[in-house]
């Protein structure tokens, strides 16, 4: 085997052994082994991409000496490279512009915790990305449930306290209805393994046997990592959780925690139940709904707010709504726009987030919008990478949300009836809201300062401003090379498949 097929398996085991490495390390060391591992796992998961688009195929990873089902195995293809190398690059920008943050909001003696947790996410990301056995993709999204906590209280106020009491009851109530999920699987097919139960549930399937039992299951795996990733209105624990935690453990775990979670629900869709069971047991249909009202109340609840890490957060469940409907489509060309829009709304968010805590650092550390006046002018560059993403995330041309917004038009004329016309009004809608409430931001971060306002600017340090430099460049890079992204997903979509 080419030593470039182990780089799964490496880029997992690292970033577990970083993690276990970092809880004995000073919060200072821990912090450059994190960024380090980040940008080596991007590297190597880029290599793969490349080398996979290259010779147009996927390809099974043995774990151990035991062939699956009784041992474990990955599945690699260039789709699962190209989401691993983006999680990646966000995970290092979030790392490089969250640290100041880090030294003055967690306790110097738990600052290397910070760290483990980040190299546990994104060993639990990848994890279930890469696995092709259903039990290991559940070890680490209870693993990844853990690191969300813990990165969530590090603060250490009682607002983060109770936010992440708030996650965890939530969090474990979806962890609950997946194992329940998993296990009623189990029970019908006799597998773990992903290959294994689609060719039983198919049969399941054809010969009309079952039908209620497995409806039941996949509207267990829907709410439990529908509550997980946030969709509305399984999304009350997120505002708080977002809004008071760490910039870094913000950014993270919206625009990772949140993607990988519907990532293995897509995963469980597309390549284990299989579209066309979801289609033919009218399934997608309740996805479609979900996420088209998430478009539309996630927007109204962002709109409401007069906290600017609070929209920042409200609006993740706009964006989640937008992958949701995607899938509900239920055709090929809304399952990529899906997946496209998963791109595009994790480097956005991510940037939102790390911006959101320089702006409010520019403007007497407040986040409300009558202070915030100026701040794009007192903090020029975090007002450029406010701005940046938010363009993207309401659809101007160039950007990466604009193409987006276009592949799901394309996606929804393609779908026609009742899908066609729905879809098309909750994005006219939803554009429109987005560009109320974040374009009235961008304009606010702009105008000159309220009469009698004075405040001390605190500057990012230098690792922020790198850090908001790369996530300006990585978003435009979505818009700007749309086409050759959009053809990596298509391939690798076909091959996931």
């Amino acid at each position: 085997m080419p030593l470039i097929r182990n780089f799964p398996f490496f880029c997992i085991m690292l970033s577990m052994m970083c993690g276990i490495g970092s809880a004995m390390l000073p919060g200072r060391i821990a912090r450059k082994v994190t960024v380090a591992l980040a940008a080596v796992v991007a590297a190597l998961n880029a290599a793969l991409m490349c080398h996979l688009m290259a010779a147009g195929e996927n390809y099974h990873y043995l774990m151990g000496h035991f062939p699956a089902p009784w041992g474990n195995e990955l599945r690699a293809g260039p789709l699962e490279a190209l989401l691993c190398t983006l999680f990646s690059l966000v995970l290092l920008f979030s790392a490089l512009g969250g640290q100041g943050k880090v030294k003055v909001q967690v306790d110097p003696n738990k600052e290397s915790i910070v760290y483990v947790m980040l190299n546990l996410v994104l060993a639990g990301t990848q994890s279930m990305l890469y696995t092709n056995d259903l039990f290991t993709g559940y070890v680490f999204i209870e693993i990844m449930t853990l690191g969300s906590c813990a990165l969530i209280m590090n603060r250490q106020n009682g607002r983060t306290m109770v936010s992440a009491m708030r996650y965890m009851i939530m969090s474990l109530l979806g962890s609950g209805m997946t194992l329940m999920s998993i296990m009623l699987i189990y029970t019908l097919t006799g597998h773990l393994l992903i290959e294994n139960i689609r060719q039983s549930v198919e049969v399941l399937y054809m010969s009309g046997q079952y039908h209620v039992p497995l409806t039941v299951t996949i509207g267990l795996f829907f709410v439990g990592l529908g509550i997980k990733s946030a969709l509305f209105p399984f999304h009350t624990w997120l505002a708080d959780a977002y809004g008071y935690s760490t910039p870094t453990a913000s950014a993270v775990l919206s625009s990772i925690v949140s993607k990988a979670y519907i990532l293995l629900l897509f995963k469980i869709f597309t390549r284990m139940i299989g579209m066309d069971v979801v289609v033919g047991l009218h399934l997608n249909d309740l996805f479609f709904a979900f996420g088209v009202i998430a478009m539309i109340m996630g927007s109204l609840s962002a709109t409401h707010s007069h906290d600017l890490r609070r929209m920042v957060a409200y609006s993740s469940v706009a964006q989640i709504g937008y992958i949701y409907a995607g899938m509900g489509m239920g055709i090929t060309a809304g399952l990529i726009a899906a997946l496209y829009h998963i791109l595009i709304h994790s480097a956005a968010k991510s940037a939102l987030f790390i911006s959101s805590s320089a702006l409010a650092d520019a403007s007497a550390g407040s986040k409300r919008f009558s202070d915030l006046r100026g701040a794009g002018r007192r903090s020029p560059v975090a007002g450029v990478c406010f701005s940046i993403a938010a363009m993207s995330l309401v659809g101007v041309p160039v950007l990466g949300g604009f193409i987006s917004k276009l592949v799901f038009s394309q996606a929804a004329f393609s779908a026609g009836g009742v899908h066609m016309w729905v879809m098309l009004l909750a994005l006219a809608v939803s554009t429109l809201l987005n560009v109320l409430y974040l374009f009235r931001t961008v304009i606010t971060l702009y105008r000159p300062a309220r009469e009698g306002f004075t405040c001390t600017v605190e500057k990012p340090d230098g690792a922020a401003v790198c850090a908001m430099v790369g996530f300006v460049v990585l978003n435009v890079l979505l818009g700007v090379l749309a086409q050759p992204i959009l053809n990596v997903l298509t391939t690798g979509f076909h091959l996931f498949m």
